[in-house]
Parts: structure tokens; C-alpha cells; sequence
């Protein structure tokens, strides 16, 4: 959530940036009344319980009509203080009901508008020309059943729609990303963690995937417990209602975990293969930072993600994420999108977000420094999304007889084997 003070001194800000999401600008103005009456209603109980205090004080030395009129006087003076407490309550709660729908603050060099309004920073690799190579380029679906990767038909027959099989080398293919993917996170300097995939509403809510988000996420109400679409969820919670101290930061975790989705509004879209799927797993970076760093640790884990696609061979470039498009934490995104052969354009694979102290403040999170205790900022950034990354490996790095070049930095992870190779069949 935003800061309180931030929004009685600023509140035009706090309504541009509301209006750059294309969220509810009269949200700002509902929120600034329900902090108004939150602040008078408290100054009031307190008058009145001070009142309170200084009648009981008269009431042992008085007699008589005296004391009769007194006690009088505290009985309504106990009807006004308990009206005046259930007042102040229900006002906090209507300002933390409102403050929770409110988006993070955008970043003023965010570019305004939709998901097609993204500014284009840089572009890295070469797009192969695969006429001029003399074949054209199979699918990523294609490419796996060939390869005896990837099976969606029995993933679909046990589990539904956007689900499916990593089979044969599809799986270790997985198992190389991921250990590849940690190796350089620790590399870095990251923590590895392998973290819940089932957390607690709180958790959920304070990363603010339960707002607009929340028709993507599933929920088993049995338990009342989430199930994460990323380990930015779990990662973010872990230091929840901590104060931690400043010679600590930053603090970085590289997460493992699946991940779950339920693509709501996806209908039609990406429905062949594996670009788009209801499970899959997932490297996460996740950082813990004093505020005023949070600007260059964005640029940190860019450069991670970037190092990571460079190091994969693969054709991409980088996006500042539209206004529109940023999700409630965020205050700014890049997204890196790779290069699908078949589909003719780029497609997200990674996304790192400068949360700033959104998270935080919703979770309860601090730094102290000294005798100064405020909230810290939170940013995440995808390592590596499985199977978007298979999906990019096996289009852009296929050779025309249906076999895979695997990228160098894989190999050791596949046991030394340079080509994935097609299955007898």
C-alpha cells in the first residue's frame, strides 16, 4: 500500500497515477474522506476518554446530588465513548479496505497507456533467417513430440486443458534450466530457496495478488489457503511482521516453485503446446532493499535476466512495461520478450518489478537504521519460466531434421550432450 501522508500531501499525484493504470481516480478522494474521519473520530474518543478519566477522578469526593448528577454525567459520557470507539473503528477499517485497492505509485518515467504501449529499450541477438537456411521452422509442440519432449495429449486426458507432460528429455531439459538458472543466481550472490507452494491469505494479499489479480489465482477454500502463481508470494511473506536490520541489506533469494495459474481471459489464446498453461515451474529473484536503492536494483536484475537470455543464445529485447499493464505492485516493469520463430514476434519470458515499499507497508516489513525504523522495498524478477523457455530453446535453436542444438551453458546439465535428438519411432 501507499503511504497515508504521501496521499494527504500529494493526493494529484496519487490521482495520475491512478489514472495512468486506467483505475478509479474517485477512489483517491473516498480515501482521503475515510482518512479524514479515521484522524476526527480518534481525536474525539480521545477527548472523550480523557473527559472520562478526569470525571472518575470527582466522583469518590463527591456526595449527594452532587455525586448523583456526576454519575449522570459518566453514563452518557460511556454511551458517547464507546460510539465514539466504534466510529473510529469503522473508519480505519473503511481506509484500510480502500488503501488495499489502491495501486502502487507509477513511476513518472513510465510510458502512459495499454498493453500495446510499451516503449522498446534495447534489442539483443540475431533473428535466424530460416528460408535462407533452406527449411521452415516447426513449432515448439512439433518439435517436442519429436523430440519425445513433450506430451499436452495425455496431460490433457489426466488433468484438462493447459496442462502436460514433460517427458524423456523434456524433463531433464527442465532439470538443466533450473540448476543453470540457480547456479548463476548463487553465483550472484542470491540465497537458493525452495519454498511453499500453499500460502496464507495475508501472504497473498499483502503482495496484492488478491486485488485485480485475483481471478488468475486459485484458492482452496477447505483450507483457506493460495496456491502461488510465483514465489515472489511465498519469497515476499518470509520476512512478514520482521524488522530487520540495515547492515543486512540487501537481502537477496533466488526461489524454486511451481507455480499455478488459472489464465482467466485467456480463452483462445496460446491454446497449442506450452506457452501458456495452467502449472509450471519457476526460478524467482527476489530482493529486499532500502528505498532509495530500489531504482538500481531494478537495473541489477535486469541485467541478471539479461545475462540469462544472452547466456541461452536466444533473440530478445527489452520493454518498459506500459502504465496500464504494470499489475497493482508494481511501479515499474521491464518485461525481456524472446523471439518465437513460429509465431513471428516476441514473447515474454522474463519480467522484473520495482515494488518499492508497496509490499512492505502491506506486510508489515522494516528496516531499522540506527533508532529509525521504516518500511524497506521489495522487487522480484523471473530467472527463468520453464516452459516459456523450452518453448524458445526448441524454436530458435532447432536444426532442419528435427533435432536441438543445446546452448552451451546447458550442457553440463545434460550430461556433456550438444543436440537433443529425435526419437526413434
Amino acid at each position: 500500500m501507499i503511504d497515508l501522508r504521501l496521499l494527504r500531501e500529494d493526493p494529484d499525484r496519487v490521482r495520475a497515477s491512478q489514472r495512468a493504470r486506467g483505475e478509479d481516480v474517485a477512489l483517491v478522494d473516498a480515501l482521503l474522506s475515510a482518512d479524514e474521519r479515521r484522524r476526527s473520530s480518534g481525536v474525539r474518543f480521545d477527548e472523550l476518554r480523557a473527559e472520562q478519566k478526569a470525571l472518575g477522578k470527582l466522583i469518590p469526593k463527591a456526595a449527594g446530588d452532587e455525586k448523583a448528577e456526576l454519575l449522570k454525567k459518566a453514563g452518557q459520557l460511556a454511551a458517547d465513548v464507546k460510539a465514539a470507539d466504534a466510529d473510529r473503528d469503522a473508519a480505519a477499517t473503511e481506509t484500510q479496505e480502500l488503501l488495499q485497492r489502491l495501486g502502487n505509485l507509477v513511476h513518472p518515467d513510465v510510458p502512459v497507456g495499454g498493453e500495446e504501449d510499451f516503449v522498446t529499450l534495447e534489442t539483443h541477438g540475431t533473428i535466424r533467417d530460416f528460408a535462407a537456411e533452406g527449411f521452415e521452422p516447426k513449432d515448439h509442440l512439433a518439435l517436442g513430440q519429436i523430440l519425445g519432449a513433450i506430451d499436452v495429449e495425455r496431460g490433457a486426458k489426466v488433468s484438462g486443458s493447459r496442462f502436460y507432460f514433460l517427458t524423456g528429455v523434456g524433463a531433464l531439459l527442465e532439470l538443466a534450466l533450473v540448476n543453470a538458472a540457480m547456479a548463476q543466481a548463487t553465483a550472484a550472490g542470491f540465497t537458493p530457496m525452495l519454498t511453499p507452494a500453499l500460502v496464507r491469505p495475508q501472504s497473498m494479499a499483502g503482495t496484492g495478488f488478491l486485488g485485480q489479480a485475483a481471478q488468475d489465482v486459485y484458492h482452496l477454500s477447505d483450507d483457506d489457503l493460495y496456491l502461488v502463481g510465483t514465489s515472489e508470494v511465498p519469497l515476499a511473506a518470509y520476512h512478514m511482521d520482521e524488522i530487520l536490520d540495515a547492515d543486512r541489506l540487501p537481502l537477496r533469494y533466488a526461489g524454486f516453485s511451481p507455480c499455478f495459474r488459472r489464465e482467466a481471459g485467456s480463452h483462445g489464446k496460446d491454446t497449442r503446446g506450452i506457452f501458456r498453461v495452467h502449472q509450471f515451474d519457476k526460478v524467482e529473484m527476489f530482493s529486499y532493499v532500502a528505498p532509495e536503492d530500489s531504482q538500481a536494483e531494478h537495473q541489477r536484475l535486469l541485467e541478471w535476466e539479461k545475462q540469462w537470455l544472452t547466456s541461452l543464445e536466444l533473440p530478445y529485447r527489452v520493454i518498459d512495461v506500459a502504465s496500464a499493464d504494470l499489475g497493482a505492485s508494481a511501479s515499474r516493469k521491464f518485461d525481456c520478450e524472446a523471439w518465437i520463430p513460429t509465431q513471428g514476434k516476441y514473447r515474454e519470458l522474463t519480467s522484473t518489478s520495482d515494488c518499492t515499499e508497496f509490499q512492505s507497508r502491506r506486510l508489515s516489513i522494516r528496516v531499522r537504521e540506527g533508532k529509525q525504523v521504516r518500511p524497506l522495498a521489495t522487487l522480484n524478477g523471473t530467472l527463468c519460466a520453464v516452459p516459456r523457455t523450452i518453448v524458445a530453446i526448441l524454436e530458435n535453436h532447432q536444426q532442419a531434421d528435427g533435432s536441438v542444438r543445446v546452448p552451451e551453458v546447458l550442457r553440463p546439465y545434460l550430461g556433456g550432450r550438444e543436440v537433443l535428438e529425435p526419437v526413434a519411432k
